[in-house]
């Protein structure tokens, strides 16, 4: 597509705009975003190098961060700008991003009861002695004495952000961190100034604003990120945040970036269940209150989706992190008209999200380049070699994509007549759809990259050998395991990969053994047949047909009575950190019976046996379905072990593992050779 049809399609995306004296050359912001590049604080080459890549594929802000203002503020790891050591490195940090003529900015942020003592070393602090449900600690109430250092600490580090070359500062005031929970009258129970209505609960954040304005002076660009609607039973809603808007464009704020609930929200945020856009309406609210610039945060992966919020005046700018993340290069490829060669974050939250609560760096699953910038660089290479990939799964065709990319003349084999392995079962279950679009981006890498496909070809060693390979990468998955029972081989008894592929039909009563990742989406897959869509409900609201008490009801529950059984204590064991509380959430209000710590002893055409305890118990069903696991399928390796000079086994076929490792894998094999 020409230069000047793609600026047509996003005329509003790729305008300028003035956030205060700053200007911006188009209106995407790349959000603060916590990647646990630098130890102690201290700016790595690391973080550089991420950054840079970022810099470079034209996006309009960066903001970094968060950025502790103080020892209290936040723990290791954490971009440092609470002390002048720090300054050397943020002052590398904004020069790189600069040589690329895009404006960085640094996020100023505070925990509070969010912080945990054994990373500050201390007890935490709040405007009140109420206990964090995350850390499961309580914060010593802040004293006058502590509001007032806090407040100047926020100021020292405007200043010095100022001093380092950031073109801007943003003050973290959503999540539920501490600005958060002076604004709150569920963490803020204060009966001094501070406390009390609305008004005074804002205090604190204004008197940060108006000390940030004073250090870094009129015309320096102020930006504030507040939470869009608190999503905690009791706390603010759009109608509080407006309120707070109006009242920091009247302390000096240059722009407002609305974003979703707290971090303890019962409300998904950002997993993949939530629809693209979904929050837009927060800052359409805070919008409609305010004369400065609005951003709009969360699930927006697609530039052709942000565009359009543009358009309808939802907001001023668009907020992509994880798409970024994700590909740096999606600014410009937009730009020039390749979206069909974004590689489209898939809100897995396997990479990034689930790192961070498990202290490892920011990886991505789509992009295993993330976290590796400055040191992991395709090199092509100087001998082309002839590279067989078996299996078009994610590992296999993540493999010969990079194989392909390097130079490498690569065939692919899959057995299917489509790719995508069982990502394609992946992403069948409510929420899940978004796998779909990573097929589709590595199929299209494929493409581009000239690999040869051979659909619909199963591979054994003899046909492998036939393509005269040089390199052989066997990525041939797994199938699906059946424990050793009475009765498995009942015909009432199923897989779950042949209930999500639709090759079976089940009855009204159904007991999904293993609890899974599998075994939990199949059961929500199951229990949420014949709920209304989403377009049913808008018609139904609308037209006042039903009683808002039957949509309720309409909504979340099917028409099959589902039992998920389990022999662990805990369902969704493999499922990450910040997925697995959504999906068992929806379980729970999908109706499905979970039973933990059950074995099954005997299918019968009636059911289930399990043991629990000491007890016996008998589930009835119509359809048992078998989620027990995955078995590495070898045999192709095995029949060529020996018979080629080079030869590779990655993904489930050599043993079981997420899509994130699966495709890290077949990249660095692709690599490799």
């Amino acid at each position: 597509m020409a230069e000047g049809v793609s600026r047509t399609q996003f005329r509003k995306l790729f305008a300028p705009i003035n956030i205060g004296r700053l200007k911006l050359h188009n209106r995407i912001v790349m959000p603060a975003i916590h990647l646990s590049y630098t130890p102690q604080g201290f700016v790595t080459d690391r973080l550089v190098e991420f950054y840079r890549e970022r810099a470079s594929g034209d996006v309009g802000l960066i903001v970094v961060g968060g950025c502790p203002v103080d020892e209290f503020g936040g723990g290791p790891y954490m971009i440092g700008i609470s002390r002048d050591e720090f300054i050397p490195g943020l002052s590398r940090l904004t020069e790189t991003v600069h040589e690329y003529g895009v404006p960085i900015a640094a996020q100023l942020y505070h925990a509070g009861r969010y912080s945990l003592s054994t990373d500050i070393g201390r007890q935490p602090l709040a405007p009140s002695a109420v206990a964090s449900p995350l850390t499961r600690e309580t914060p010593r109430e802040m004293a006058k004495e502590d509001i007032a250092r806090t407040v100047q600490n926020f100021a020292e580090a405007g200043r010095r952000a100022q001093q380092v070359g950031f073109d801007a500062v943003e003050i973290s005031a959503s999540a539920g961190y501490l600005i958060s929970q002076f604004l709150s009258p569920l963490t803020n129970l204060r009966q001094d100034e501070y406390g009390g209505d609305f008004e005074n609960r804002m205090r604190f954040a204004l008197e940060i604003i108006n000390a940030v304005r004073q250090a870094v002076g009129a015309d320096y660009p102020v930006i504030v990120r507040i939470a869009g609607n608190d999503f905690v039973a009791g706390s603010n809603s759009n109608k509080e945040a407006c309120i707070l808007a109006r009242e920091l464009e009247s302390g000096g704020a240059d722009a407002i970036n609305v974003t979703g609930g707290w971090h303890e929200t019962r409300v998904p945020q950002i997993t993949m269940a939530v629809p693209r856009g979904a929050f837009s309406y927060l800052a359409g609210g805070v919008k409609q209150a305010v004369g400065i610039p609005v951003i709009s945060s969360n699930r927006y992966s697609d530039p052709v989706l942000a565009e359009r919020m543009l358009r309808q005046g939802v907001a001023d700018l668009i907020a992509m992190g994880r798409p970024l993340i994700a590909d740096p290069d999606l600014p410009r490829k937009a730009l020039d008209g390749r979206l069909d060669e974004i590689q489209p974050c898939v809100a897995c939250n396997q990479g990034c999200f689930d790192h961070i609560f498990a202290r490892e760096p920011v990886a991505c699953l789509v992009n295993p380049r993330c976290g590796q910038e400055g040191s992991l660089k395709a090199q092509f290479v100087a001998k082309p070699r002839r590279v067989t990939v078996v299996g078009g799964g994610p590992a296999g065709m993540q493999a010969a994509v990079c194989a392909s990319a390097r130079g490498h003349q690569v065939t692919l084999l899959e057995k299917e007549e489509r790719l995508g392995g069982q990502l394609n079962l992946a992403a069948v279950p409510p929420g899940r759809e978004e796998l779909r679009s990573l097929i589709l981006s590595l199929g299209s890498q494929l493409s581009r990259e000239g690999a040869e496909l051979r659909l619909g070809e199963e591979a054994t060693g003899e046909s492998v050998l036939k393509t005269d390979p040089e390199v052989v990468i066997v990525a041939t998955g797994g199938k699906a395991a059946a424990p050793e029972i009475p009765g498995v081989d009942g015909e009432h008894v199923v897989q779950a990969w042949d209930v999500l592929a639709d090759k079976v039909d089940v009855g009204e009563r159904v007991v999904v053994l293993g609890g899974g990742a599998t075994g939990c989406l199949v059961a929500l897959y199951l229990a949420q047949l014949g709920t209304i869509d989403a377009p049913t409900l808008r018609f139904l609201v609308q037209n006042q047909a039903e009683r808002w008490e039957t949509l309720e009801q309409l909504v979340p529950k099917g028409i099959k009575d589902v039992t998920l059984v389990e022999m662990l204590p805990k369902f969704g064991r493999d499922i990450g950190l910040t997925s697995r509380w959504i999906i068992l959430q929806d379980l729970a209000r999908s109706g499905v019976k979970m039973v933990p710590e059950a074995v099954a002893k005997k299918i019968t055409p009636q059911g289930v046996e399990v043991l629990v305890g000491d007890s016996e118990r008998h589930i009835a069903a119509d359809t048992v379905v078998l989620a027990t696991g995955v078995s590495p399928q070898k045999s192709v390796y095995v029949d060529l072990f020996g018979r080629v000079s080079e030869l590779y086994l990655i993904g489930d076929a050599k043993e079981p593992r997420r899509a994130f490792d699966a495709i890290r894998e077949g990249f660095n094999v692709g690599m490799t050779i």
